[in-house]
């Protein structure tokens, strides 16, 4: 019986152990003279016997189809190492037992069956343990097994047991999960490669632009193994994206931006081969900071120069952020020229609708005469406006919002925008939502990905909805017949009749009425402009500007926008140390452009809900009441005309258009009154949850002691603000205007 069961510990099929008959079950009728002792012995031994047999099956599988190389690492090194070294304790015994070894071999060559049993006893643990690992990579009757990621997590969570056999087997598996792992990344961060195997279990994964068929690279938080900081993987991207790029233009010139050096390339080969199983996440930091700094004073200082950089950021502060008043009243100029272009035309019957469509091209239309306009500004003197040339280039006035579905996600694993309002503003400028949107060419895509440009695209709607909004009110302020008009005598001889005489005073009359109905419309124009006039300069003024300037100062050098990087390194450690860090690192700079755009993403309160729900419907009860103050002027018109020089329409009751207007007027003034209550109390509100150091902030860590910090610069509190429409209240309260209208605030 002996030969049988070192064999069914091999995993052969043996009759002693009856498999039909469920786990552990012994063949009992093919030996009905086995004890019951002798029975529950063998039961042990039939369960390791299984468990051998299904473990041998079930990494063959694992090995030959498992899509991840970390899995199938682990896998091989269970079947080979670890069911190895079971084998051969197996044929140790058996040596033993056949030479007579008195440990096994008793009085008269009789083997004990419990000498047997106790010397695979340890064995049960282990491979039960290895059993649920092999599960875990690939659970039973299912096809989809897990992550590499998952697998080395889970195993440097097994380092933590109580067995010491079983953490020697767990630091044997996260050795192999973890080089497996670290052949794929040294591709990456040595090459710029994409690993040739099991890439679909990379952390870096290859996302193709349909627009475009540029091959673009994301990082996948979900095949990122929990030893591998934030900031590490974005430095892993940045690093491998680099590299991919210079081979890229390589490709395409043969006299494009030349790779780094070889030896450079043998320090990086030193850096990774110096991390030892299991990985530190401190270690892999350093390493990744060290190929990451040595990569930028090499290559990366002639692909991202810092000039370059500047002027892409200016761009996008200048026209997407509205720095440029010009381009933003141009804009607004053409849009509504547009608007008015397409009520003229008279569409057919049935097809009224169709006037108030915008089709690409009205889009690209009007942008293209903004820019045109731009440069008829420019005098002959003037130097060339290289700025306002870089922007025709690249910025892109779309209605398409395909790209808009990946706005909210920073890129590169960032989690430093916090989710911003889904309240759109897209839809102001044009009844159709449009975006403006900056093509963001190589290289620069190493600094700016498409979710910034996106999140750019926001704030440019949200900022210029409310320009827009002061725009109209102001022009509202041209229109001279809404506010007064006092006619003057027809003149002599029909001014000396009784009958000029009563015509003259019927009209005056009449318009002293008008006046003295559209003052509760002006007061509340004028409350309306006021707000939004002061919620814009801060915006625009203390927000945007000012935090622009910060993070222009920090780039250029000034030491004064951001604290020390770290203190000055001794003698001893100068040589160990790794390239020293300087704040024009292009990832640093990547670092720093993340943390500007948070800070201005929540100082412009676009994460708040309530905020922009309620600046939204401020905005859109501004825009009928203007149309409809519009609309009122041009029947008031015709009704003169009607009643003082005889022109009749007989088509059209003038007169009850204008009560109906009036009514849709008072209608849209109480809306715009309520909506001003309520964006004021939520800046109320907004102060009171953000007053004194309770305002939530978003810091970022770097990668490493050497990585120098930006800290955005903290704008004015809301306070401030609330002061100046306070006081404004109280100038309106002392003019006499409207109480509805006045004490908006």
């Amino acid at each position: 019986m002996l030969h049988e069961i070192l064999l069914s510990l091999f995993g052969q099929p043996s009759p002693l152990f009856n498999a039909a008959k469920g786990k552990d079950a012994v063949a009992q009728d093919d030996f009905a003279l086995l004890s019951p002792p002798e029975k529950a012995l063998l039961a042990s031994i039939a369960h390791l016997s299984r468990l051998h047999a299904q473990l041998q099956a079930h990494t063959s599988a694992i090995s030959a189809s498992h899509p991840s190389v970390v899995c199938r690492s682990v896998s091989t090194t269970i079947a080979t190492v670890h069911l190895g070294e079971f084998q051969k304790k197996i044929l140790d015994v058996e040596k033993a037992i056949l030479a007579e070894d008195s440990g096994y071999v008793g009085g008269y060559g009789i083997v004990p069956l419990s000498t047997i049993v106790g010397e695979f006893a340890p064995w049960t643990r282990r491979m039960e343990w290895l059993w649920e690992v092999a599960r875990f990579i690939q659970p039973e009757n299912k096809k989809i097994g897990c992550r590499g990621a998952a697998l080395i997590d889970n195993l440097r969570t097994e380092l933590q047991t109580g067995y010491l056999d079983i953490k020697e087997m767990a630091v044997q598996l996260v050795a192999a999960a973890e080089t497996a792992w670290m052949k794929q990344l040294s591709m990456w961060l040595l090459y710029g490669n994409l690993p040739m195997y099991g890439k679909e279990d990379f952390l870096i994964q290859e996302d193709v632009d349909g627009e475009d068929d540029e091959t673009q690279f994301s990082m996948h938080t979900d095949l990122m193994p929990t030893f591998v900081p934030p900031q590490t993987a974005a430095s892993i991207l940045f690093i491998g994206k680099s590299l991919n790029h210079v081979r890229a233009k390589r490709k395409i010139s043969t006299t494009g931006v030349s790779t780094a050096p070889v030896t450079l390339h043998q320090e990086h080969i030193e850096q990774l081969a110096g991390l030892k199983s299991p990985i530190s996440s401190a270690k892999l930091s350093a390493a990744v900071d060290w190929i990451r700094l040595s990569l930028s004073q090499s290559t990366l200082s002639k692909l991202l120069p810092l000039p370059r950089i500047l002027e892409t950021l200016t761009l996008l502060h200048d026209f997407l952020l509205l720095g440029r008043g010009e381009f933003a009243v141009a804009l607004v100029a053409h849009a509504d020229a547009r608007m008015e272009e397409n009520h003229r035309r008279r569409p057919a019957p049935g097809r009224e609708l169709e006037g108030l469509s915008i089709k690409e091209g009205d889009v690209v239309t009007a942008l293209a005469q903004v820019w045109a306009e731009l440069v008829s500004l420019q005098n002959e003197e003037d130097p060339a406006d290289e700025q306002l040339d870089l922007a025709r280039d690249l910025l892109r006035l779309s209605i398409s919002d395909r790209k808009s579905g990946r706005a909210m996600t920073p890129s590169q694993g960032q989690s430093s925008v916090a989710e911003i309002s889904r309240v759109s503003f897209g839809d102001l400028l044009f009844p159709t939502s449009t975006y403006l949107t900056a093509q963001v060419r190589a290289p620069l895509d190493l600094f700016l990905s498409t979710s910034d440009i996106a999140i750019y695209s926001k704030i440019h709607s949200y900022l210029l909805g409310i320009r827009r909004a002061q725009i109209r009110l102001g022009d509202l302020w041209k229109h001279t017949s809404l506010r007064r008009n006092h006619p003057s005598p027809w003149g002599p001889p029909r001014s000396n009749s009784a009958f000029g005489q009563s015509k003259l005073k019927m009209s005056r009359e009449r318009d002293n009425a008008r006046i003295r109905q559209m003052r509760p419309v002006w007061a509340t124009c004028s409350a309306c402009l006021f707000v939004l006039s002061e919620i814009g300069s801060f915006f625009q003024g203390e927000v945007v500007n000012e935090s622009w300037q910060h993070l222009r100062a920090w780039i250029e050098g000034d030491s004064s926008a951001s604290p020390s990087g770290s203190r000055p390194g001794t003698a001893s450690s100068s040589k160990s140390a790794p390239p020293s860090m300087g704040r024009h690192d292009p990832e640093a700079l990547t670092v720093a452009h993340h943390r500007h755009l948070s800070s201005l993403v929540e100082s412009l309160f676009l994460t708040d809900v309530p905020f922009t729900t309620a600046l939204r419907a401020l905005l859109t009860s501004i825009d009928r009441f203007v149309a409809l103050a519009i609309r009122l002027e041009t029947i008031q018109r015709n009704m003169d005309l009607e009643m003082d020089e005889g022109v009749v329409d007989a088509l059209v009751d003038y007169g009850q258009e204008e009560r109906e207007v009036w009514h849709e007027l008072r209608t849209t003034r109480t809306a715009a009154e309520t909506g001003l209550q309520d964006l004021v109390a939520r800046l109320q509100d907004i102060d009171d949850s953000r007053s004194g150091d309770g305002r939530r902030t978003v810091h970022l860590s770097g990668p490493g002691p050497e990585f120098c910090h930006y800290e955005p610069r903290k704008p004015a509190g809301v306070d401030r603000l609330l002061m100046k429409l306070d006081f404004g209240r109280g100038r309106r309260d002392v003019g006499g205007l409207e109480t509805a209208a006045a004490g908006f605030a």
